[in-house]
């Protein structure tokens, strides 16, 4: 897993490790292009990576990952754009099936996501909820992942299981 901020280099590292790898790589996207610079930033993730096979995935994150190719390298961007589609399109968000649909699958997966809960407190309802959703979903992922980084201008610290560090 792969966390960080906004340009923090996330899904250049990710395009990295999939570049690295020895066999298929499956991209799932979830951006859905709603204003033009949200369409702009998509052209420019293609550019930037190879010709991989890519899964739209907007929505159903979960159904995206499982019938994605068990053994190939899977990566993911992102589940912060993916919880706000939830949000959107829908009343209540469950990353247990992401996670769970993660931890079933043979082959790595490289998953990107943003941590939003060091900013100022949302100031509307929908702000706090999106913050709340995205950090649960953040939790979920992480608590299955075999390595989590955190990522900051290019650079990366490991992010350890409390309990390891506790004991």
């Amino acid at each position: 897993m792969l966390i960080g901020g906004a340009r923090s280099g996330k899904s250049s590292l990710a395009v990295d490790i999939g570049r690295r790898h020895h066999g298929d790589v499956v991209f799932i996207a979830t951006a859905e292009p709603f204003d033009d610079d949200l369409r702009e930033r998509i052209a420019q993730h293609r550019r930037d990576r190879p010709d991989w096979t890519t899964v739209e995935a907007p929505l159903d994150l979960g159904a995206a990952i499982a019938g994605s190719p068990r053994n190939a390298l899977l990566i993911v961007d992102c589940i912060t754009v993916w919880v706000g589609n939830e949000l959107h399109h829908r009343e209540f968000i469950d990353p247990s099936s992401v996670a769970a649909a993660l931890g079933d699958r043979s082959g790595p997966s490289v998953v990107i996501t943003n941590e939003v809960g060091l900013g100022v407190h949302p100031e509307t309802e929908l702000g706090r909820r999106y913050r709340d959703d995205l950090g649960r979903a953040n939790q979920a992922v992480a608590a299955i992942a075999t390595t989590t980084l955190l990522m900051v201008a290019g650079r990366a610290l490991r992010l350890d299981d409390p309990w390891k560090q506790l004991t």
